[in-house]
């Protein structure tokens, strides 16, 4: 294990996650851009969730290539990397359930995100962020949750649009999961440390 996780700091993997998630955000503010076009200008931040969410790790892993730690985006990575990546997965799956078939994109997102939420937990051991940091990131996640189903932001799966309550239930619930394992995962353990010291 600590072979494995020594070879995820070295700067040539860096270097490829970087220019992987780089490439990726940039796909995906595209992917978004229909839904962009038709979203209020106040709102705009808020609905590219899951580019938005490798924006915040690739900006993590240009600072681990020079060696530095930026804890708030830490924190920003490791709880949407986690929660938009699973949620993408739960929702192209259910809309594979619901339709009885999923596009060839279906199949690549789930394999994509599910790869984005794996990403912020392999990465756990390296991030430094404080309590602080996660309860600005529990306010940025839960607040993005609020835009998307109060105000009606929420990325479009028509399929499932009837389902949008129990979506909404579910994205809630999600989200505190991924703000409990961001603090298991990064800041129980540095707490923990600190008491044996």
């Amino acid at each position: 294990m600590r072979t494995l996780l020594y070879g995820f700091g070295q700067k040539p993997v860096l270097a490829a996650l970087f220019l992987i998630n780089f490439l990726g955000t940039i796909y995906g503010y595209y992917w978004y851009m229909p839904q962009l076009a038709e979203t209020p200008s106040i709102f705009l931040i808020f609905v590219p969730d899951s580019p938005t969410a490798s924006l915040f790790f690739t900006i993590v892993l240009a600072f681990f290539l020079f060696r530095k730690n930026t804890p708030l985006f830490e924190a920003l990575a490791i709880v949407t990397l986690f929660k938009y990546g699973i949620w993408a997965v739960v929702m192209n799956l259910l809309v594979l359930l619901v339709d009885g078939q999923l596009p060839w994109e279906g199949y690549m997102l789930i394999c994509s995100h599910f790869g984005m939420a794996l990403q912020g937990i392999l990465y756990s051991p390296y991030f430094k962020f404080k309590m602080r940091h996660l309860v600005i990131t529990g306010i940025w996640t839960l607040h993005n949750d609020v835009i998307d189903y109060v105000f009606g932001m929420m990325p479009k799966y028509y399929s499932l649009m009837s389902y949008m309550p129990q979506i909404g239930y579910f994205t809630f619930w999600l989200s505190i999961l991924s703000l409990f394992l961001a603090y298991v995962l990064v800041i129980r353990p540095r707490t923990q440390k600190m008491e044996l010291l």
